[in-house]
């Protein structure tokens, strides 16, 4: 498939090395000649350097003949007539943007975005989706990353192992043996920066970042079992009140337990903004790395603190001093990837990665027919694929013991009709099954052939 990516930053890039290495024809726009020099030395794609909005460069870059546009540069402006050039002009069939102002994203002007004004296929806000991180992030606080799978009935937990974890030691195939009645699965397991899919007799150890599917029944007994009790979440402080920090303080309003949230907004006209919006939250004007302030919003006795301005630096800065202050959690915003790293070392709990939620929710839009959806894990180390088995699928009416998986490849769970089943080496793979596929990066071509899943749409 013929795809043309607009912008080579960090989600650009991501997107065209997802892409790239699926053997698609992958040409990457952008006015920065650096940007597109790194993109064209270290991926199989081509460069155009330019605006993409410009008709002759979206024509260099052989938008006659493409299949899909995808729009993420910074501007929503240029995005939006960039889709626009690409129908009107080139009658690209199918076309992806990225957009962050929230006032293009209002319900009441959904229309916008129809062939005959805006002709946008599928619009992704980066805010809402990093929105929508955060809180999952709140539903299950003792862990580092969280996702759900298969209509809510899987979540896929991140769990650092602490040193008096009760499974510390003891091979995974015991694990299964002691918890039968488990309806959860470790599919991945980070040791010393290194992401690998365990073996049944691999032990775990302490400090290790595990990732484990688990019905959504079993969660509270999934954590405990790991070291994790559940955490109530009654007191919430929020340190900037920008798109994604306004957007959480609303959906925790409209949740019907009554959560007691403050939220930190150092510019007066955005704080002053936000409380029109807000009805039952707290809202102050200030700098959120003050200790004074800190101690107004009540963050020495809050259950978390979630950091979420516009500035890595300050989202780590008030993370660490609201859990000098007292705060029971701590999850922060980051946009640089090159300081995730940090997080363990300054006893931060949890972060957001913007780029690898835009990455995974693009994703979920480029792959075709039964892949359902797509998460990218960590900087693209590796993706969960929740996809259908087709009849004419290798995989389908075959027990998993028999399906030549690569080494990097787990299944984490199968849905059977409207049953979730913990996967099995005996468990037999039916045409319609739905199966939740953890696979390292380098193994998904691979798996995407074991599901004979087209990368080509409809």
């Amino acid at each position: 498939m013929k795809i043309i990516i607009c912008g080579a930053g960090q989600v650009g890039w991501q997107i065209a090395r997802h892409l790239s290495g699926e053997r698609n024809d992958v040409t990457v726009i952008d006015n920065n000649a650096e940007l597109i020099r790194r993109a064209t030395d270290a991926l199989d794609v081509q460069g155009v350097t330019g605006f993409a909005s410009h008709p002759d460069v979206l024509d260099s870059a052989g938008a006659r003949d493409a299949d899909l546009i995808i729009a993420a540069t910074h501007s929503d402006e240029v995005n939006m007539v960039t889709c626009q050039v690409a129908h009107s002009i080139f009658q690209v069939p199918r076309k992806i943007a990225r957009l962050r102002s929230s006032a293009y994203l209002d319900a009441i002007y959904s229309d916008l975005y129809t062939t005959s004004h805006l002709p946008i296929d599928v619009v992704i806000s980066p805010e809402r989706e990093v929105a929508k991180a955060a809180l999952q992030r709140l539903s299950a606080p003792s862990t580092f990353d969280v996702e759900t799978f298969l209509g809510g009935k899987v979540q896929l937990l991140g769990i650092v192992l602490e040193d008096d974890c009760p499974a510390l030691n003891t091979p995974l195939r015991q694990l299964s043996d002691l918890f039968s009645t488990l309806r959860a699965i470790v599919v991945g397991v980070r040791r010393q920066s290194r992401l690998f899919a365990p073996e049944p007799g691999d032990q775990l150890f302490a400090r290790d970042q595990i990732y484990v599917f688990a019905h959504r029944d079993d969660v509270g007994r999934t954590l405990e079992i790991f070291g994790k009790p559940p955490l109530k979440q009654e007191r919430i402080a929020i340190i900037g009140a920008g798109n994604v920090g306004l957007a959480v303080a609303q959906a925790l309003e409209a949740r019907p337990d009554r959560i007691r949230a403050k939220l930190i907004e150092r510019d007066r006209a955005r704080a002053e903004y936000a409380a029109d919006r807000l009805e039952r939250t707290i809202v102050l004007n200030g700098d959120g790395l003050s200790a004074e302030l800190l101690e107004e919003a009540a963050v020495p006795s809050a259950d978390a603190v979630l950091a979420v301005t516009d500035d890595d630096k300050t989202n780590i800065l008030a993370s660490v001093r609201a859990k000098q202050a007292g705060a029971k959690l701590a999850i922060t915003l980051i946009n640089d990837p090159t300081l995730v790293p940090l997080m363990d070392a300054l006893d931060i709990d949890a972060y957001i990665n913007p780029r690898a939620t835009t990455v995974s929710t693009i994703l979920r839009h480029v792959r075709h027919g039964r892949v359902r959806d797509i998460y990218s894990i960590g900087d693209a180390e590796a993706e969960v694929i929740e996809a259908q088995a087709l009849s004419t699928s290798p995989i389908s009416g075959r027990a998993i013991r028999d399906i030549e998986f690569p080494e990097g490849v787990l299944i984490g769970a199968v849905q059977k009709g409207d049953r979730v089943v913990k996967p099995m080496p005996d468990t037999r793979i039916e045409e319609g099954d739905i199966v939740l596929i953890f696979a390292l990066t380098k193994d998904v071509p691979e798996v995407e052939r074991l599901l004979q899943v087209s990368i080509d749409f409809f």
